[in-house]
C-alpha cells in the first residue's frame, strides 16, 4: 500500500476488558472491521498478551498487513500463576486507575508512527470507559462495545434506579433465600416479567459500597457519553429491549452474531489470529464423530465460573447418572481456591461415554451434529453461540448478567431449562434426560432451529445485523469529521 493510501486508511483501535468473554467478541469485531478496509490495532493487557503467547504461539500475535497488536499494563501485581482468570473486581478497579496513562501514550505513539494512518476511532469495552475518556480528550471518535446481551446491558443501566427506589442494597443476607429476589420488576423498558433475581447479580449485596454494584452501574451510565453503543446481538432475538435502548441512545448498532462476520473474513493471514487464553484441546473431535446425532451433552462453564468441590461432584455424578455421552471442559481453576479434582470412581464409571478436555474451540463443538445439549453458565458468548448452532441449553448461571440471559433462554426464547443453584445430581440427570428425550426437549429443539435460522438471516445481505454493520462502518468513516 502506498504511503498516501496508508495515511487515508481508517484506523480503529479496539481495547477489550482483559477477560476471555470480552476478548473473543472484540476480536470478532476487529476482524469484521479489518475486512471492511480498516487498519486495526488490538490492545490486550500485558498479562493476557503473555497468556496468548503461551496458548497460541508467537504467530497469534504477529499480526498481518493492517492488523496489529499492542499491550498496556493492567496495574495488578505480577501473579505466580499466569494461566488463571484474574479477580474481576480487582481488575476493574486497577485498569481504571492505572491503564489510562499507558493507553494515552499508545494512542500518541500510533498517531506519530511514520507510514501509518492516524487513529480515527477508538472502540472501548463498555467496562473500560477510561479508554473512551482518553480518546475523547484527544479528539478521537469513541464508541463503546458492550459485550453483554442487550437485556444484560439494560439491567446494568437500571442499577441506579434500583438503588433509588430502595430495592438495592438488600436489607439483610436472608433476602437471598427468603423469596425477596422473586420480587417483580415491571418498570424496566423492554423487559416485562422480570424479577429482581433476573437482574445482573451484582445487585445481590447488602453493601451500598459494593465494588461491582457501583462499577458496572457507573460504566453503564458512561455509555450515554459515547458516540455510539455496539452490541453483539441481533434485533429479532432481543427486539423489545433493543427498541427500548434505541429510544435512550441516538446510535445503537446491533451487529451480532459477530462470529459470523469474523468467520466470513477467514481464509487468509487472519486465520492464525485467535483469542483463546487457554491452549485448545482438539483431541475430542474424532470421538464426537463416532457419536449419534444429537446425543452428546457438551458441558462448559466458561472462563470465570468457579464452584465448590461439592458442586463439582454433584455435576459429575449427575452426568454419570444421566446415561448419555458427554464432553466436559474442565479448567484447572474451576473449583474455588483449589485445583479441580473429579470424585474418585467417576472416570472409571463413565469410561467410553465421557470425554474430558481442558479447553476447546467452542463454536466447532456446538456446530458438530453429535452435540444435542449444552450445559452452560449462560455467559453471553456461550449463549449466542448455542443459539447460532441451534443447540438447546441447560443453564446454571453463576454471576453478572448470566441470570438475565438464563431468564431469556428459558422463558422468552423457550430453548433452555434452569438447574437450581443448589445443584443436586438427581436433578442434573433428570434434566439432561428430559432435554434430550422428553417432550419439553423436543419443543426446545424446534424453537432452537427457529432462532438459529433468524440468526443466519440477520447476517445475510439485507439482514438487520449486516445493515447495522454497514451503518457502523459508515459512521466510523464519517464520524471522525463530526464535532465531539
Amino acid at each position: 500500500m502506498s504511503s498516501g493510501k496508508a495515511q487515508r486508511r481508517p484506523h480503529a483501535v479496539l481495547i477489550p476488558q482483559p477477560a476471555q468473554g470480552h476478548v473473543t467478541p472484540m476480536l470478532h469485531l476487529a476482524k469484521a472491521l479489518h475486512a471492511r478496509g480498516f487498519r486495526v490495532t488490538y490492545v490486550n493487557s500485558e498479562y493476557n498478551h503473555r497468556r496468548l503467547l503461551r496458548s497460541r504461539g508467537q504467530d497469534s500475535l504477529a499480526g498481518t498487513d493492517g492488523f496489529h497488536f499492542e499491550a498496556v499494563p493492567d496495574g495488578l501485581p505480577q501473579s505466580d500463576n499466569d494461566d488463571v482468570t484474574q479477580d474481576i473486581a480487582a481488575l476493574c478497579l486497577s485498569t481504571t486507575a492505572h491503564s489510562a496513562a499507558p493507553f494515552r501514550d499508545l494512542l500518541a505513539r500510533l498517531n506519530a508512527m511514520p507510514g501509518s494512518p492516524p487513529v480515527s476511532c477508538v472502540i472501548a469495552d463498555g467496562v473500560m470507559s477510561f479508554a473512551q475518556r482518553v480518546a475523547e480528550e484527544m479528539g478521537i471518535l469513541a464508541l463503546v462495545f458492550w459485550t453483554t446481551s442487550a437485556c444484560g446491558f439494560m439491567g446494568y443501566l437500571h442499577f441506579a434506579e434500583l438503588i433509588r427506589r430502595g430495592y438495592v442494597p438488600l436489607k439483610d443476607e436472608s433476602d437471598l433465600t427468603n423469596g425477596y429476589l422473586d420480587t417483580a420488576i415491571d418498570w424496566i423498558p423492554g423487559m416485562p416479567d422480570i424479577r429482581l433475581k433476573d437482574i445482573p447479580s451484582f445487585i445481590r449485596t447488602t453493601d451500598r459500597d459494593d465494588v461491582m454494584l457501583n462499577f458496572d452501574g457507573g460504566e453503564a451510565q458512561n455509555a450515554r457519553r459515547a458516540r455510539g453503543v455496539i452490541l453483539n446481538t441481533y434485533d429479532a432475538l432481543e427486539q423489545d429491549v433493543v427498541d427500548a435502548l434505541r429510544r435512550e441512545f441516538p446510535r445503537v448498532y446491533t451487529v451480532g452474531p459477530l462470529a459470523a462476520f469474523a468467520n466470513a473474513a477467514a481464509g487468509g493471514e487472519l486465520d492464525a489470529i485467535g483469542g483463546n487464553l487457554w491452549k485448545e484441546d482438539t483431541s475430542y473431535l474424532r470421538w464426537l464423530d463416532t457419536q449419534r446425532p444429537g446425543s452428546v451433552v457438551y458441558v462448559n462453564f466458561g472462563s470465570i465460573t468457579v464452584m465448590t468441590a461439592a458442586q463439582l461432584a454433584e455435576f459429575a455424578w449427575g452426568l454419570a447418572g444421566c446415561g448419555r455421552p458427554f464432553l466436559w471442559v474442565i479448567r484447572p481453576d474451576l473449583v474455588s481456591g483449589e485445583t479441580a479434582m473429579l470424585p474418585e470412581g467417576f472416570v472409571t464409571d463413565t469410561k467410553g461415554r465421557g470425554i474430558l478436555a481442558s479447553w476447546c474451540p467452542q463454536e466447532l463443538v456446538l456446530s458438530h451434529p453429535s452435540v444435542g445439549l449444552f450445559l452452560t453458565h449462560c455467559g453471553w458468548n456461550s449463549t449466542l453461540e448455542s443459539v447460532c448452532a441451534g443447540v438447546p441449553m441447560l443453564c446454571w448461571p453463576f454471576f453478572a448478567e448470566q441470570p438475565t440471559n438464563c431468564r431469556y433462554v428459558c422463558d422468552k426464547w423457550g430453548i433452555g431449562m434452569e438447574i437450581d443453584n443448589d445443584v443436586r445430581r438427581e436433578e442434573v440427570a433428570r434434566l439432561v434426560r428430559a432435554a434430550i428425550d422428553g417432550e419439553r426437549g423436543k419443543a426446545m429443539r424446534v424453537k432452537s432451529v427457529v432462532w438459529k435460522e433468524k440468526a443466519r438471516q440477520a447476517v445475510e445481505d439485507g439482514g438487520s445485523s449486516r445493515k447495522n454493520l454497514d451503518r457502523l462502518v459508515d459512521f466510523l468513516l464519517a464520524g471522525s469529521d463530526l464535532p465531539c
